[in-house]
């Protein structure tokens, strides 16, 4: 196949993971309920904290918006690892020595614990030991990577410095992680909720948590009015749905990134790479039809800040092509990871005043390990009461001076973006929408936006975000309304994606009204 015939994209994008691999069904929630503690998100983080408390004879529920494991979970590339970038010698430098062993052994854990889920369920989930590699290609780094291979391995993680790669491009430097592992991440969510449910675990798919009453216990109302009463409870929504306290909004931003999946002639030399600047490439392999897809990602940008978001695939396909011969493509999408000030997740006490609400976030990009680590955390801070690694993840831990300046610039940008969608007008003489095309118009004086499918379907809604009033963006190669203040997501239609927006857009009514005056000037 030509380039030009892969660049040529004739549907949407579709995660590979997500093809592959099919769960049970779980029941909406319909009626009025009360439990112990309830998880509000079905990804792997809230299935392997529902599972965890499971087994510690926890009485738990989980209310996925969707079906479990359908958003950040099916999108991710998957790589069990300790290695995230070069995280450890900026932890000491910026933290302190005892918080970077704190993280180290969490993440260092989760990949034993994984694989003892894995082996004492025999999951079957294409799991496959690999290195994990950072490297460099610039001179400016080459003494960071030095660091980060002196701290890694004084943490008691098995990391090496290296100048080569087994990969066709030269490198200036690199660190190199033994003993991580890569998986399909739903081949081993989907038995780890079947098991849970086993245990007496309750899931609840297509049940949207709406609102959080706080009292003596916590009241849940989900989109459809049923209420849930529950002594505890766990956001594990990836971005929080809840803004009552903790300021969260302010301290989170959305970062989005890209994956394509190719056939080459040349085989994969094996490993898990990513590199240390920007854009990032990331790279790894997966068993795929009697071969294998490599699974080439990167080129992030804040989520909703980049308009024309199919460039970034045909980045990736320009680079892959640079050193594979690209057979197919059969597979391409993209993720969205939150991204906290100073690069380490929040998880544990949603503020030390509420002791009894939990929060599981933050994890960047490098969820996997993250995902097990965070729950066990939970678990512990729920059942024993205290944690030691809760210290380096508590989502009140003190702001240093590094990520204050990260503060300043992430929320200026929110406010900017703010400001910006509502006084920045629109032509009124380009509003004439073809099949497959969005666009923010200008409609009877106000913002909307308008989509036409490919029957000619009219689609027009209210661009304002239901979150926190940020004006949406058109994505055009997943054909989203996309929010780029909060990372928000719709469909064409005004349905929520993924959050931290719980409410529908508005849609215009009078369609038919709407469409004549788009085939008009204004």
């Amino acid at each position: 196949m030509k380039l030009e015939e892969i660049k040529n994209f004739k549907s949407l994008p579709e995660s590979y993971w997500l093809a592959s691999a099919d769960g049970d069904n779980y029941p909406k929630l319909e009626e009025e309920r009360k439990i112990q503690t309830v998880i509000i998100g079905g990804g792997i983080a809230g299935i392997t904290c529902g599972y965890l408390l499971a087994q510690a004879g926890v009485d738990t529920m989980i209310l996925e918006a969707g079906r479990i494991a359908g958003n950040t979970t099916g999108h991710t590339t998957a790589k069990i690892t300790s290695q995230h970038e070069l995280i450890y010698h900026k932890i000491k430098n910026q933290m302190s020595q005892e918080l970077a062993q704190q993280y180290a052994d969490a993440n260092e854990t989760a990949i034993k614990e994984i694989k003892k889920v894995i082996d004492k369920l025999q999951i079957d989930c294409d799991y496959i030991p690999q290195s994990a590699f950072a490297y460099t290609q610039r001179d400016e780094n080459i003494r960071d990577v030095m660091e980060e291979v002196s701290v890694a391995s004084s943490l008691g993680i098995k990391a090496a410095y290296v100048d080569e790669l087994p990969f066709p491009f030269p490198v200036k430097a690199a660190v190199r992680f033994d003993d991580q592992a890569q998986f399909h991440p739903l081949k081993y969510v989907f038995p780890l909720a079947e098991e849970y449910v086993k245990l007496g675990g309750k899931i609840h798919e297509h049940t949207r948590v709406v609102d959080i009453e706080e009292g003596e216990n916590f009241i849940l109302t989900t989109e459809n009015g049923i209420k849930v009463t529950a002594e505890k409870v766990i956001i594990a929504t990836h971005y929080p749905i809840y803004n009552k306290h903790g300021m969260y909004f302010t301290r989170i931003y959305q970062e989005k990134s890209y994956v394509i999946g190719i056939q080459a002639r040349e085989k994969y030399p094996g490993g898990m790479y990513i590199n240390v600047e920007e854009p990032a490439r990331s790279f790894r392999s997966q068993p795929y039809n009697n071969g294998e897809l490599i699974l080439v990602g990167g080129d992030e940008h804040k989520c909703g800040q980049d308009g024309n978001t199919t460039k970034h695939y045909h980045a990736l396909i320009d680079y892959a092509n640079t050193y594979f011969t690209i057979e197919n493509m059969p597979y391409r999408w993209s993720t969205q990871d939150c991204m906290t000030l100073d690069g380490l997740p929040y998880v544990g006490q949603f503020t030390s005043k509420t002791p009894n609400l939990y929060i599981i976030t933050g994890f960047k990009k490098w969820g996997m390990t993250n995902s097990m680590a965070s729950s066990m955390l939970i678990r512990d801070l729920i059942v024993k009461g205290d944690s030691p690694w809760k210290d380096v993840y508590n989502p009140s831990r003190q702001t240093m001076a590094a990520s204050a300046i990260n503060f300043v610039v992430e929320n200026f940008n929110v406010a900017e973006k703010l400001i910006g969608g509502k006084i920045k007008s629109n032509p009124k003489d380009d509003v004439d929408i073809q099949p497959g095309e969005g666009k923010v118009i200008e409609l009877y004086g106000k913002r909307a936006g308008a989509y036409r499918d490919e029957d000619g379907i009219l689609y027009v809604v209210n661009t304002t975000c239901t979150h926190m009033g940020c004006e949406l963006n058109w994505n055009d190669a997943e054909r989203t309304w996309d929010c780029p203040c909060h990372g928000s997501r719709f469909t064409y239609e005004g349905k929520v994606i993924e959050g931290p927006a719980v409410k529908p857009l508005t849609m215009e009514e009078d369609v038919n009204t709407i469409g004549k005056l788009l085939t008009e000037d204004f």
